[in-house]
């Protein structure tokens, strides 16, 4: 009975032993994240002053983003995205700047708030207004998944 009793005391505090002991899933580093996001943004810049819609594009957006611009409907995958691109470029976008004000999330998705300034050929500010947009991590990188926008300027009349 003694031997029976020492036998489960043991086996039992093995077993807590070595259920303590697995592996547990790494931390989710937001701060690390953050960075990345903020180097994917000055790229985003980087393309869009050196009129490169290829790598705006591909190098940007998922293959599956959703770019939703004001008072239009959503354009849909990267080469939608590009071609988007392409003209705004062509009609005199050079710049666009943009902050970042907070950013959430997880290792799946990570949500950032931000404000955004775009200028055309000459230095000209001719919109600025804030974002949203939805990161989502595709080939190791941290992609907008989902753009969303819209101007703090008044309306046109026209």
């Amino acid at each position: 009975m003694r031997k029976t009793l020492i036998f489960t005391l043991l086996s039992t505090g093995l077993m807590f032993a070595c259920n303590s002991k697995t592996e547990t899933k790494p931390t989710f580093d937001l701060t690390a994240a953050k960075k990345e996001i903020e180097v994917a943004n000055r790229n985003f810049e980087k393309y869009i002053s050196t009129g490169d819609s290829v790598g705006f594009a591909k190098n940007s957006y998922t293959i599956d983003a959703h770019y939703m611009a004001p008072n239009q409907p959503a354009i849909v995958g990267r080469k939608a995205i590009q071609t988007m691109c392409h003209q705004t470029l062509s009609a005199g976008v050079s710049e666009i700047r943009l902050k970042t004000i907070e950013i959430w999330g997880d290792e799946n998705f990570i949500t950032e708030e931000g404000t955004l300034e775009v200028y055309v050929k000459g230095g000209t500010l001719v919109d600025k207004g804030k974002y949203l947009v939805l990161w989502k991590k595709e080939d190791g990188a941290w992609k907008l998944y989902r753009d969303l926008f819209n101007s703090d300027m008044p309306a046109s009349t026209k």
